[in-house]
């Protein structure tokens, strides 16, 4: 395992690559180079500074096979199979977006190994041991909740349906009533209603749940272009290795700075930009208008940034914080990736009530190092960044407390209220294509 953290020093910082053997190395790096000049509205700038930038790159994992072994691909090709799985059926069934999202992760292999929506014996040990009965290491549940199981019994066929089209028939191998405490305390780390997503498990989802294999009819459509596994493999340079980026927000500065970090501190690598656009908690920008905003930023940095990749995921946030970086890590593996940068509180959610943090700030970063070695994807991380001005730009938090420099400050909160109330963004915050669609789609960008 190869995992990449910074180490500050007064004088200058050091990147130390850890072994997989206990073996390090440690490469001196100025604190401020690489310094970019202001951008002529084509470019990306940031002032003059930079957070780090390394001398010596990391060794990272070699692109191997998928989760598992082998890329699952469902989809049924001929046509007389498929007519013929339709007329099994004994019902139909239409998902909501959420289940439509699993189910072309399902169908087109991000979920590999997994060839349906979990079993019992499967969900159980998911739930329990966070992996399969195989003993393959899985982040979450996968499953398919239904509100009421009358009229179906195990060896059943189940029509799926979105929008109207025949999407899959599943196989009912196992009809269960799951226990949503036991799901929300080991998955979520808290049986809390005020976890946005505890609070849908308990509230909103069918007391039931159907696990079987799923054979994929047609994928689901979305409001937005979507890539499948192997149409993102397909566009990865062979040998290079590949480094993804997830997120479920608009790219600000600071996510930007990051991204050009990751880039540089693996050697001659890819950057996928590989955002989450389905269903995700209240508050946040709606997935086809953060679509626009990321396909605005790809047009703008394209020829600085030749080697940034972007795709768009259809897949529903649970915001299960370190259990689900590591579900990240895996479709992202079965995306082509070799490498998956793990930021501050990822995935992580609040208190609906108090706003307190139900995860550590850095419990994702801690997992994800844990199971690198196993997944065979190597975990790049960094503290959280902060603008320290023009001169230096962005940096690590911890350096510049020692530094004893002024962090420039712009929450969430106050981004959002200005946005609304048409005032003034601050370029070293937010890139001005952002702004403006976000300004543009009103307060109909935001999640209610």
């Amino acid at each position: 395992m190869f995992v990449a953290k910074v180490l500050n020093r007064p004088a200058a910082a050091r990147i130390v690559f850890t072994g997989g053997r206990g073996v390090s190395s440690a490469v001196k790096i100025d604190r401020f180079a690489a310094r970019h000049a202001p951008a002529d509205g084509k470019g990306v700038a940031f002032g003059r500074g930079r957070f780090m930038r390394q001398a010596k790159a990391a060794r990272g994992f070699a692109a191997g096979a998928p989760h598992g072994g082998a890329l699952q691909n469902l989809m049924v090709k001929d046509a007389a199979e498929a007519k013929k799985l339709v007329a099994s059926t004994v019902t139909a069934i239409e998902l909501n977006e959420r289940q439509a999202c699993d189910a072309f992760c399902l169908m087109h292999g991000a979920f590999s190994p997994l060839t349906g929506f979990m079993t019992e014996a499967e969900y159980d040990s998911v739930v329990k041991d966070m992996r399969l009965p195989g003993n393959q290491l899985f982040g979450l549940p996968v499953v398919f909740d239904v509100a009421s199981t009358d009229g179906l019994k195990v060896g059943d066929k189940v029509l799926l349906t979105y929008q109207g089209a025949e999407v899959a028939v599943l196989e009912a191998e196992s009809i269960y009533k799951p226990n949503k405490v036991v799901e929300a305390i080991e998955c979520y780390g808290t049986s809390s209603l005020e976890h946005p997503t505890v609070n849908s498990l308990v509230g909103e989802q069918g007391a039931f749940q159907i696990g079987g294999k799923l054979h994929g009819l047609s994928s689901p459509s979305f409001p937005y272009k979507v890539m499948t596994p192997t149409e993102v493999r397909a566009t990865l340079p062979e040998g290079k290795p590949v480094v993804a980026f997830q997120n479920r927000n608009p790219i600000h500065k600071a996510h930007f700075e990051l991204l050009k970090c990751a880039h540089e501190d693996v050697k001659d690598s890819i950057l996928l930009v590989h955002p989450t656009c389905g269903p995700t908690q209240p508050g946040d920008i709606d997935g086809v208008v953060r679509i626009d905003t990321y396909e605005a930023l790809a047009a703008q940095v394209k020829d600085e940034f030749p080697g940034f990749r972007w795709a768009y995921l259809p897949y529903s946030m649970k915001m299960a914080g370190p259990r689900e970086a590591i579900q990240h890590m895996i479709i992202r593996k079965n995306f082509g990736a070799t490498h998956f940068i793990v930021g501050r509180d990822m995935a992580g959610t609040k208190s609906t009530i108090t706003g307190d943090d139900f995860y550590g700030a850095y419990d994702a970063q801690e997992i994800g190092k844990k199971h690198s070695e196993e997944l065979g994807v190597g975990v790049v991380h960094y503290e959280n960044m902060v603008y320290v001005g023009p001169e230096e730009g962005y940096m690590q938090e911890s350096e510049a407390k020692k530094l004893g420099v002024k962090v420039v400050k712009l929450s969430g909160t106050e981004f959002r209220r200005r946005l609304r109330a048409g005032e003034d963004i601050p370029e070293w915050f937010a890139f001005t294509s952002v702004v403006d669609i976000l300004r543009k789609a009103g307060d109909a960008a935001f999640i209610k």
